[in-house]
């Protein structure tokens, strides 16, 4: 269905890949996966049009259409929800809303209006052949949690999570032959994301997604396309069978390798040995042969790097760790939460969930003193030192200084050797630390934070969507770090592989603001809860 053929991209001396060459094919879902950096949104764009390669070229078979998830949320800030879906299929939202317009004129002695009326009935028939474009939207609407009285409401009025759901939608709706989705789980919560695993699954397409969730990679996926060493390698399978594969196919060729090299060194000492022997020198010259023929071979360096993670609480955790008791909070007439109470014990990993907009920051926010609520209190035990990894990261990661500097402001005390192993565990080498923090990206922020984090040394560490903008790579590894460490966690994530990995107690915020607690791991919780 969408050929690509001998695409290279290249930013001045730097080749993000070199002649991939790929057939993607009907019915196959393939994940687009590599390190941050290494180009899969980039690929995505030169696939669907919006970039040029350096060389190379993009076949589409003639008659197909492709649906690319548009990342600008403000792009249509006057739609209401449902024409802001409808425009997903240009054509049919063309042709209605200049029928709409041309009924509302009502010129219809014009014969050039009853002409171009006619022509426009044929375009919707063509693009709506049933005529239940309108029941669509208000289908996908409603499973995204916009309810019919919404669906007129202007895009502007949604928070950018809400945004989102409706590009998601957009690029649904026209049910494309070629789907192209980058992150689309960015912003949602876990009923949704399981909602589109679903409806991913049902697409009888092509279709390619990045995203950096392991386990809407393995519900989702048929395929793998792994973006390393410059190219692309396709498997088949999930995430967690290509992950098996690739680590098989690097130890049997470091394997190879290494007997090559073995091979080597005794054909060089036998040359070595026996070059100036007279009665040698004809075996001498034929190991000489064989030696020029041997084809070692590089190991290739990956684009991937695994981030060294590791939290260690300054003190051991007392018995009095945190309660909350009786929390509100409403802002206006819009009650967020009320009556809110628990309390946290020692050796207790929370994963804090429920679905956007239920209040999760806000209670984090509450809990770490740096918002009031309207009634209740939160009490910390005197032994406990906290360590906040914010939503807002990006925002407020900033400034001039570099790396270390911005880390040690935080506290003048810290040693800069520490400083700069703490970052070089996030993988910022040593002349990477001399970049300006305004410089770094998203995911380099994200970076950044954790490594004031494990400087703090604190035995309560409380997160809020820590896993936005990290690899994956990255997110097992933060998902191992909370596993071993040996304080409280609370934690807000819509990652079910991270869920898992740390978390021995949940708590939900409902939707009528109450809590659910379920002291138990995520698997469990869903057993009970379903």
């Amino acid at each position: 269905m969408l050929k690509a053929i001998n695409i290279t991209q290249q930013y001045g001396k730097r080749v993000l890949f070199d002649k991939i060459n790929l057939t993607l094919d009907q019915g196959k879902r393939y994940g687009l996966i590599g390190a941050n950096g290494a180009g899969k949104s980039t690929f995505l764009k030169i696939l669907s049009g919006e970039i040029e390669p350096t060389s190379g070229e993009v076949v589409l078979r003639g008659g197909l259409k492709m649906g690319v998830l548009s990342q600008n949320q403000y792009a249509f800030e006057d739609f209401t929800l449902k024409d802001a879906v409808l425009y997903g299929n240009k054509r049919l939202y063309d042709a209605q809303k200049e029928k709409e317009k041309l009924y509302m004129e009502g010129n219809f002695d014009d014969e050039a209006v009853n002409n171009r009326l006619a022509e426009l009935e044929i375009i919707c028939a063509e693009e709506d052949p049933t005529y239940e474009s309108d029941v669509h939207i208000e289908k996908l609407l409603e499973a995204l949690g916009f309810p019919a009285s919404r669906h007129e409401d202007l895009m502007s009025s949604l928070t950018g999570g809400d945004k989102f759901k409706i590009l998601l939608a957009q690029v649904l709706f026209p049910k494309p032959d070629v789907l192209l989705l980058d992150e689309p789980t960015n912003n949602l919560d876990i009923e949704t994301i399981a909602w589109l695993e679903n409806r991913l699954k049902q697409h009888e397409g092509t279709m390619i997604v990045i995203s950096h969730d392991r386990h809407f990679l393995n519900n989702v996926v048929t395929h793998i396309l792994d973006l390393d060493f410059s190219t692309i390698r396709e498997f088949t399978g999930t995430y967690d069978e290509w992950y098996i594969a690739a680590n098989l196919i690097a130890k049997q060729q470091e394997a190879d390798r290494s007997k090559k090299l073995k091979e080597k060194e005794q054909l060089e000492n036998f040359i070595r040995r026996f070059s100036a022997n007279a009665s040698k020198a004809k075996q001498a010259t034929s190991r000489q042969k064989q030696l020029e023929k041997l084809d070692i071979g590089e190991i290739k360096v990956s684009s991937r790097r695994d981030p060294s993670i590791m939290f260690k609480p300054c003190r051991e955790i007392g018995q009095e760790v945190l309660t909350a008791d009786n929390l509100s909070k409403s802002y206006g007439d819009h009650k967020v939460f009320e009556g809110v109470n628990f309390k946290v014990n020692k050796g207790e990993k929370i994963a804090l969930i429920g679905s956007n907009g239920v209040g999760k920051t806000t209670l984090l926010e509450i809990l770490t003193q740096n918002l009031t609520p309207d009634t209740g209190s939160v009490e910390w035990g005197q032994t406990i030192f906290t360590s906040y990894f914010p939503q807002n990261t990006t925002d407020i990661v900033k400034g001039e200084m570099n790396l270390y500097t911005w880390v040690q402001n935080h506290d003048a005390k810290w040693h800069i050797d520490e400083i700069r192993k703490c970052l070089g565990r996030m993988l910022f080498s040593g002349e990477e630390q001399e970049k300006s923090v305004d410089s770094l990206s998203g995911g380099e922020k994200h970076r950044l934070m954790m490594s004031k984090m494990m400087m703090d040394s604190a035995n309560f560490l409380i997160f809020d969507e820590p896993n936005n903008h990290l690899d994956l790579e990255a997110i097992v590894s933060l998902g191992e770090a909370l596993y071993n460490y040996e304080g409280n966690v609370i934690c807000v994530t819509h990652d079910r592989e991270l869920i898992d990995a740390f978390a021995n107690r949940i708590i939900k915020i409902e939707e009528d603001g109450s809590i659910t607690d379920f002291h138990g791991n995520y698997e469990e919780f869903v057993a009970q809860e379903g």
